[in-house]
């Protein structure tokens, strides 16, 4: 797959932190209800942490309380790329940001949350960086 940012493992993992690397890089998951922004309220924009890239809106994230930030939907449909995932003995949708390859985590469909997709875009913390609003002191 060839992306607009690519870099080399080096290059990355000169770039992040340990951590930060095992979830972009290598599709880690942050351990549940650790994360920076689980239960941040702040209006804004999420962007990639690999690359920067505008991925989701404040104003599509919602309370789903499983221990991760959850979106109904990403800021524009070309922002991530989904892929099958099977690991783990499990069939998910693995969401990858568009414009690097990094991991996000994931998306789950049909769980009956009271939104308009009735999609949950189960992302890591550690994979986002939030850029508050200017009117959002």
């Amino acid at each position: 797959m060839s992306y607009e940012v690519e870099k080399t493992d080096e290059q990355w993992q000169a770039e992040l932190t340990p951590s930060e690397y095992q979830v972009l890089r290598l599709a880690g998951t942050e351990p549940a209800f650790r994360g920076e922004y689980t239960d941040t309220k702040t209006e804004g924009v999420y962007s990639c942490r690999g690359c920067g890239a505008e991925l989701f809106r404040s104003s599509e994230k919602f309370d789903s309380h499983c221990g991760w930030p959850s979106f109904f939907d990403p800021k524009d449909t070309d922002a991530v790329e989904l892929l099958a995932d099977t690991s783990h003995g499990m069939v998910r949708t693995e969401v990858r940001c568009a414009t690097c390859g990094s991991h996000l985590g994931h998306v789950f469909e049909g769980e009956g949350y009271p939104t308009p997709t009735d999609q949950r875009y189960c992302i890591n913390s550690i994979s986002l960086r939030l850029t508050p609003a200017p009117d959002a002191g």
